[in-house]
């Protein structure tokens, strides 16, 4: 089995933006909807793999520490805070802090260990992964937690799955693998893995809506090789 992380097996809480923002409101004197608009703008101006300043362009923890701190040096700014504020609020409100396990995911992840199965995590994210595992409290439930920061190669290259199913030890041919993307389950499709799409909102009729139904479609495949 082969997870993506982010509206896979978990989320980004907008509830947490709203509570940073409200806490630095309070901390510092400013506005929380100013606050709010410039945690945005910031995040957004680090996102973009066409930026140099990306995250996509980090390859170690210490290139991402290094992030952070460039990060939070350009929020206080844009907020005209002394800079020593920085610390504090990325402290208070570290990169993980924002994510929350999809509802189910443990439950079905360890169904999956039950059944024998290995689980792998492909994610296009910064390479303290392994962190935000243990922060929604599904990492000891997974085998294989790949950043594709740390690879160099980002879904949906080829190479993402080939370097996730050697680090899994198995055939691409053996792996289901889960994603909310289409681009990314079309890619792993044509490196021989067999995929699905996932959309945790329920409204593509193509996708499956929980991951609870994961388990329904390894049962099948199951039942088909019993045959």
């Amino acid at each position: 089995m082969l997870f993506d992380r982010d509206d896979t097996i978990a989320y980004t809480d907008q509830a947490v933006y709203r509570d940073a923002a409200r806490w630095a409101a309070s901390r510092y004197g400013l506005d929380a909807s100013h606050v709010g608009h410039v945690l945005a703008a910031v995040w957004a101006d680090h996102t973009s793999p066409d930026r140099e300043s990306s995250w996509w362009h980090l390859r170690t923890l210490s290139e991402e520490e290094a992030f952070w701190s460039e990060y939070g040096r350009e929020l206080t700014r844009r907020l005209e805070l002394p800079a020593d504020a920085a610390p504090e609020w990325l402290a208070r409100f570290p990169y993980e802090a924002y994510m929350k396990p999809v509802s189910g995911a443990r439950d079905v992840l360890s169904a999956l260990r039950t059944r024998g199965l290995k689980i792998g995590v492909l994610s296009n994210t910064l390479p303290s992964i392994d962190r935000t595992l243990v922060a929604v409290g599904l990492a000891d439930l997974i085998d294989v937690a790949i950043a594709t920061c740390a690879v160099g190669i980002h879904k949906p290259e080829p190479g993402a799955y080939h370097h996730a199913a050697a680090t899994l030890g198995v055939e691409p041919r053996e792996i289901l693998f889960i994603d909310d993307k289409a681009e990314n389950v079309a890619a792993a499709r044509a490196v021989g893995m067999q995929a699905r799409l996932i959309d945790l909102s329920g409204q593509d009729g193509d996708a499956i809506h929980s991951l609870a139904e994961v388990l329904d479609i390894v049962d099948a495949r199951w039942e088909a090789v019993g045959q």
